[in-house]
């Protein structure tokens, strides 16, 4: 098998006879077997090889009489586009996977209640010929873990969660809240964000879209990996195998120095605080709102300007100054990103910051 990919067929099934696919899902955007990226319909599926696929899925699940959600998955050679002749029975899931909700999304169907009717006895609400595929569907795995590390799982407290559909039209699974300790005996996938739309690009866009504004602190996550992931020339041309993330995970991971706009944000907290745009874990609003607490360098019968010296995560030192009135840059942020002050504190910046919709968050550090 040159180029492997992993596809694999919905199927659900009553116990008055009936058997229904729902199409295929592709599932080969994976690191250390584990799965990252899901999607529906699988790229380069045409309908001879999608018909012969789904038709050999049924054909397995009759042949034991099964009766309930699950899916047949299959191994596929790629190297010379997808092809009938070219894909072979792996293994079957007997139940509903994390995956689910892409094929929901194309087929508009729940397949959480199907599953519970046919438990309860009834037939299946709608017969083959009733389902569709409509559109495209993307689902993609925010796990605590640093890929930066070799996707090592990253643990502790969640002082700050959001994720914030206000962003994108993306549908977030998740049941995790802010104070939830993220501890290393479970799976490290703490949320699964699901995009759709009429293309593949469509559906790829929304999940950019909310996780360009996620606020993830000081858990790492995934989130800037799976954008640049969703954002590459290569992924989005279709170009996919359950090797892709081993073979490009160096320019995956690439991450290039805080931009101006970045430091200037941090800058505006370490001398302008309060209690407003900062938070400061242990200081009461109070003291931080004290002119004795503000950073600004403040003394009497001085010109009037500011100068910090702030290092980042990949510890480079920049030096600046700015005078009073001089209106800083603000950007939108992507991932996680710590300015280390010589005051020993961490400042991680989250979402969209920028003057009226901006988050602050520092930690000591």
């Amino acid at each position: 098998v040159e180029e492997p990919r992993h596809i694999e067929i919905q199927l659900i099934a009553d116990g008055h006879g009936n058997c229904l696919y729902l199409w295929e899902r592709e599932c080969s955007i994976q690191r250390r077997h584990q799965k990252v990226i899901e999607e529906a319909p699988a790229p380069g599926m045409d309908e001879v090889t999608r018909a012969a696929v789904c038709e050999a899925a049924v054909k397995a699940a009759r042949a034991v009489d099964y009766v309930g959600a699950g899916t047949i998955e299959f191994i596929a050679d790629a190297s010379d586009g997808l092809r009938a002749d070219r894909i072979w029975f792996m293994e079957m899931n007997t139940r509903l996977q994390v995956e689910h909700p892409v094929t929901e999304e194309i087929t508009g169907q729940d397949l959480v209640e199907w599953q519970l009717r046919v438990a309860s006895g009834e037939p299946l609400p709608k017969r083959q010929d009733e389902l569709a595929i409509n559109g495209w569907a993307m689902e993609a795995r925010l796990y605590a873990e640093d890929p930066a590390k070799g996707f090592l799982p990253s643990t502790g407290q969640l002082s700050v969660f959001t994720l914030n559909p206000f962003y994108s039209d993306a549908r977030i699974d998740t049941g995790i809240e802010e104070g939830v300790e993220i501890s290393p005996f479970y799976d490290p996938m703490i949320a699964k964000v699901i995009g759709r739309g009429e293309s593949r690009e469509e559906a790829a866009d929304q999940i950019v879209a909310e996780l360009l504004n996620c606020a993830i602190w000081p858990v790492r996550t995934n989130a800037a990996f799976i954008v640049q992931l969703l954002r590459d020339p290569e992924f989005l041309g279709g170009h996919v195998d359950t090797g892709f993330i081993g073979r490009e995970i160096d320019r995956l991971t690439a991450t290039e120095p805080p931009c101006d706009g970045i430091l200037n944000a941090a800058f505006e907290v370490l001398t302008h605080g309060t209690a407003d745009s900062c938070e400061i874990a242990g200081a009461s609003a109070r003291a931080i709102a004290s002119p004795w607490r503000v950073w600004s360098g403040f003394r009497l019968n001085r010109e009037p300007s500011l100068a910090a010296r702030l290092r980042d995560d990949s510890g480079d030192l920049h030096t600046f100054e700015i005078g009073v009135g001089v209106d800083p840059t603000f950007v939108t942020l992507l991932g996680d990103v710590a300015v280390v002050p010589e005051r020993g504190h961490t400042f991680a910046f989250r979402g969209d910051v920028g003057r009226g919709a901006g988050h602050h968050h520092a930690h000591d550090g």
